[in-house]
């Protein structure tokens, strides 16, 4: 069945609508999930506790056609337990796999920097290949796939921060800060209400109408100009004057990654192009995570949004 594209927007549109409601003050972290379910990759939110990073990947697993699992991060996690492993059925003689929570269209992994390395590095595998290889098999994940993780700034005991290859691997890195007065309040009467008051009926995107939307948002056109503003700031990262402030620059997938963000931000605006404010909206998302510092720099007390954001002031778009 064949899904026309302005049908796949307007769906879009109405579940940008609905997660807006549930979510007060979070519109970055909505338009940052449409756009990573648009561009087929992951995303990685950090905040404190309480601020709905759990509740918006539900009521986005719950607004979009597919299977959704959540699995909650702690030290004693196996990496079976996020990939399945092979069961002996003696009624046959023979081991059969047993799929775990990974084989599902939209996976929220609850605080990932508490998963030891190993688990960590089995999830790298199925975000980065869309595959699991258990014994001698490889078993393909299905599509769309999409991992939301998030993590906890605050407390670092019992976690294992997540290596660079890791990161690297998230398409944007979203931080949230806590709300302020007026958005508070709204959260407060909202809470408030929804006992009160018959739950809204969450609109149902299905999958054709996703893959449609995927489809023509990649089809976005990107400027020769656009691209060369891209590159342009991924290479301000690997600047020999910067040497100081960067121990590992930004690599190729980086360009890749704020390219195909910019895209599918314009087209759920609307637009049948990107724009300069598309990338510059998603730079720092897309790349900070993907620098290191020096520790001069982290000594300093800068962080790499701080160097993205010269960099933004000091490269001409045009």
């Amino acid at each position: 069945m064949t899904t026309h594209p302005e049908t796949a927007l307007g769906g879009l549109r109405q579940l940008w609508d609905h997660l807006s409601h549930g979510l007060v003050g979070h519109d970055v972290l909505i338009e940052r999930l449409l756009v990573a379910l648009l561009s087929g990759g992951h995303l990685l939110v950090e905040g404190p506790p309480g601020l709905a990073k759990t509740r918006a990947v539900k009521w986005l697993a719950a607004s979009v056609e597919g299977s959704f699992a959540r699995i909650q991060c702690t030290p004693d996690l196996m990496p079976a337990d996020l990939t399945g492993t092979p069961v002996y059925r003696p009624q046959s003689g023979e081991f059969e796999f047993v799929a775990g929570p990974v084989f599902h269209n939209l996976v929220l992994v609850d605080e990932i920097n508490r998963a030891p390395p190993k688990v960590q590095s089995a999830l790298l595998e199925a975000m980065a290949e869309h595959q699991v290889t258990a014994g001698p098999t490889t078993h393909m994940l299905p599509d769309p796939f999409l991992v939301v993780a998030t993590q906890n700034p605050i407390e670092q005991d019992g976690t294992f921060p997540l290596p660079e290859a890791q990161l690297d691997r998230f398409l944007l890195y979203v931080r949230l800060a806590l709300p302020d007065a007026q958005t508070e309040r709204k959260i407060l009467d909202l809470v408030e209400s929804e006992g009160q008051t018959p739950a809204l009926q969450a609109p149902r995107l299905s999958l054709a109408d996703l893959n449609a939307a995927r489809k023509r948002a990649m089809a976005t056109h990107l400027a020769p100009e656009l691209r060369d503003y891209i590159v342009r700031l991924v290479m301000a990262t690997r600047d020999p004057t910067r040497a100081s402030e960067v121990d590992h620059a930004v690599s190729p997938r980086g360009s890749l990654a704020l390219a195909s963000a910019a895209k599918a931000r314009a087209f759920l605006r609307g637009r049948d192009h990107a724009l300069p404010e598309d990338v510059e909206a998603l730079a720092a998302d897309a790349l900070a995570h993907r620098m290191v510092l020096s520790w001069r720099a982290v000594a300093e007390g800068r962080s790499a949004r701080d160097l993205v954001a010269d960099i933004l002031a000091e490269v001409d778009p045009l």
